[in-house]
């Protein structure tokens, strides 16, 4: 079984609809370490509610931040200390998706990133969506991932953007998983759809 982490170029680029549907395309258990605000509404309820599968577990964040900042700045406010020590990965026997919070170099302490709970073993899934500055952010994630030796994949998310998205896969190389359009709405419906189409391209990244 594998573990896939994922990750954005940037905030709101569309993370969580993709981990719904790689959650709900391996039918893998999820698993969001950090939630830093909404937590009514949090990253684990939208894909509970976005995905049919009955063999998905999710569990419990690590740490569950009220205020919706970078983490760092949530858990002082909080008055509590992120510690990675704190921060293990769930025992399951099923494939794991992992969302992080953000891009990759979001602070989660003095010292400590999002990149520091990547393991190893980890398949990494960037989601990036076009917007003026998105190449530099796209390329500057894959390179960082691919200087740290991790197996790197690429989601695009939102309209097309065919001039972005032709010298992003010429200069990284790496897996394509697809592209989520930009929709009306996401549900189970549109979430499936996604999943059949995105299965063997994550079957064999």
């Amino acid at each position: 079984m594998n573990t896939y982490f994922i990750t954005g170029i940037s905030t709101e680029v569309g993370k969580t609809i993709a981990a719904a549907i790689v959650t709900q395309a391996l039918e893998a258990d999820y698993w969001k370490p950090i939630q830093a605000g909404e937590l009514e509404h949090s990253d684990s309820k939208k894909v509970q509610n976005l995905i049919t599968s009955t063999t998905t577990k999710f569990h419990e964040n690590s740490y569950a931040l009220q205020t919706p900042m970078s983490p760092h700045a949530a858990a002082n406010i909080d008055g509590v200390t992120i510690n990675l020590n704190n921060i293990k990965a769930p025992k399951t026997k099923n494939n794991l998706v992992i969302e992080g919070a953000g891009g990759l170099l979001v602070p989660l302490n003095d010292k400590d990133t999002i990149l520091d709970l990547i393991k190893p073993n980890y398949k990494v899934i960037v989601v990036s969506r076009h917007y003026l500055g998105s190449i530099n952010h796209t390329l500057l994630t894959i390179n960082l991932l691919k200087n740290k030796g991790f197996e790197v994949a690429l989601i695009f998310s939102g309209n097309e953007h065919k001039t972005t998205e032709a010298i992003i896969k010429k200069m990284t190389n790496v897996t394509i998983i697809g592209r989520i359009d930009e929709e009306p709405y996401f549900d189970k419906n549109v979430v499936l759809e996604y999943a059949d189409k995105f299965r063997g391209h994550l079957k064999s990244f």
